[in-house]
């Protein structure tokens, strides 16, 4: 970028500061018995630009230095040098140069805002050169100002300001899937919630992702999933995570409510706020990006006013022996509760034993309850427990429960038998 005016002894220019590239030729070999013979081949290897033995790749092992202003992407820090020079002989006193950059919804300073302002004194044909840095933090057209204000030789205060503009595009696109978990490893009802999130290169080069991780929000602690194993560093997609231009990389993460936000759960429903993703890359030249999303918000099971939970179910049953379940009731609502508890029918291979209807104790907002209920196995197999009915006695409101939970029936009477149908559920969840 540069500026010229013909009307002030002083001139400015403005070069953006970025890693030179490697310089790329078009190499063009013959065979020796065509008709240009060996010309074009010892032209290619005459090349200094071209590296020996590597004729052919076009990828030279010069640097190159840029040739125009590029592209700027968010995230990435814009450097530039502003550079005002003395185009007379006379000695120019009090030179100040400041330097703003303008977005659409604010002002940023960059250089020459501050009380304490140098002023330099430029001798003829001198030069000062100033450095600015900034990181990119909005996509959209931005507006570098800069003014130049200096005492001409016959005392005047004389300025001029030009103008720069450039584009800020975006370097990645981002895309989330949240999931909420029915069922914990246990076949027990769960809290954890995760997350899939997408990140595609839609740069015009390669990047190498250095980090991706998601910074959860207070009532949550994470555990990503995107490493070979648990005990192991290595990630998926191998030590340098490069992605080329359109290519996306899938990340998952396991998130859990935090001990105190589970004891709070009317607190925990309303927690829709995830966390943000922090995402760090380099350029094929090793320019840094950082990029953080804003906070990743996720539609919040939808429990009404009551909330169950399995606390206490065993693995393995044996056909037709009575077994128990222990449940949690919670009043996640503002007021108090009284419900009627109902068992249905035809429970998934089950049928439940004890009184199949009865009154529960009222329940004070965020008070819990707990329930020890007992069911008779019918069916062999892997069976769901369900047939739970809950009566809102003020509001006539009901709510069924047909997916508590799984549990392994099996008519073996051996121990090893069940240690082993156990060791499977165990497996399988």
């Amino acid at each position: 970028m540069e500026s010229k005016d013909k009307d002030h002894i002083l001139s400015l220019k403005v070069m953006r500061l970025t890693r030179p590239s490697l310089f790329t030729g078009l190499a063009i070999g013959c065979d020796a018995r065509d008709l240009p013979g060996e010309y074009l081949n010892a032209d290619i290897r005459a090349d200094i630009a071209i590296p020996q033995g590597l004729s052919n790749t076009g990828v030279g092992h010069m640097l190159l230095l840029p040739q125009s202003f590029g592209n700027i992407y968010l995230g990435e820090t814009f450097s530039c040098c502003l550079c005002v020079h003395n185009d007379g002989s006379d000695s120019i006193r009090e030179v100040s140069i400041k330097a703003v950059l303008q977005m659409s919804n604010q002002r940023v300073p960059l250089l020459g805002e501050d009380d304490n302002e140098m002023l330099h004194q430029l001798e003829g044909n001198g030069t000062i050169n100033e450095v600015i840095q900034h990181e990119v933090k909005d996509i959209g057209t931005h507006i570098l100002v800069c003014a130049v204000s200096y005492l001409s030789s016959s005392g005047d205060r004389l300025s001029f300001r030009k103008f720069f503009k450039f584009q800020v595009m975006k370097p990645l696109d981002v895309k989330t899937k949240f999931y909420n978990a029915e069922l914990a490893h246990n076949k027990t009802q769960s809290d954890e919630v995760y997350l899939e999130a997408g990140v595609q290169n839609i740069t015009s080069g390669p990047l190498c992702l250095e980090k991706v991780e998601l910074e959860p929000s207070p009532y949550f602690s994470v555990t990503p999933m995107n490493k070979v194993s648990q005990e192991s560093n290595t990630l998926v997609f191998g030590r340098m995570n490069v992605v080329n231009p359109h290519d996306t990389r899938q990340y998952l993460y396991c998130l859990k409510p935090k001990p105190e936000a589970r004891s709070n759960p009317a607190a925990l429903r309303q927690a829709t706020a995830i966390g943000k993703l922090d995402i760090v890359w380099r350029t094929n030249m090793g320019d840094r990006g950082r990029l953080q999303t804003s906070q990743l918000q996720r539609m919040a099971p939808q429990y009404g006013d009551v909330r169950v939970t399995v606390e206490r179910i065993p693995s393995v049953v044996r056909l037709e022996e009575q077994f128990e379940v222990g449940l949690s009731i919670t009043n996640i609502c503002e007021r108090t509760l009284e419900l009627h508890l109902d068992f249905l029918g035809g429970g998934g291979g089950s049928e439940w034993s004890g009184v199949s209807s009865r009154s529960l104790p009222s329940l004070q907002p965020g008070q819990s309850t707990n329930l020890s209920l007992s069911l008779v196995p019918l069916q062999t197999g892997l069976q769901t427990i369900a047939g739970v009915r809950l009566t809102d006695t003020f509001l006539k409101r009901t709510y069924n429960y047909e997916n508590l939970a799984q549990v392994f029936i099996t008519n073996e009477k051996s121990v090893e038998h069940e240690s082993f149908f156990s060791a499977w559920v165990n497996q399988v969840a």
